[in-house]
């Protein structure tokens, strides 16, 4: 899944999570989703800045 595709599901969570009809229990399913989702995102933001440092050293050379 690509950075856009986890930001366009943790919207997704973030409609659902504010909807006031949503069972309790549902409500602690879905949040979980959306903390797995965001810590997803934080490691390929990682990830990208690993490669950018990474290719801004090679230039340096």
């Amino acid at each position: 899944m690509t950075l856009e595709e986890t930001f366009e599901k943790v919207d997704e969570v973030m409609e659902k999570l504010s909807d006031d009809s949503l069972p309790l229990e549902e409500s602690f399913t879905v949040y979980k989703e959306g903390m797995e989702l965001l810590d997803k995102c934080k490691n390929i933001i990682e990830d990208i800045e690993k490669k950018v440092e990474g290719s801004e050293s090679e230039n340096e050379e």
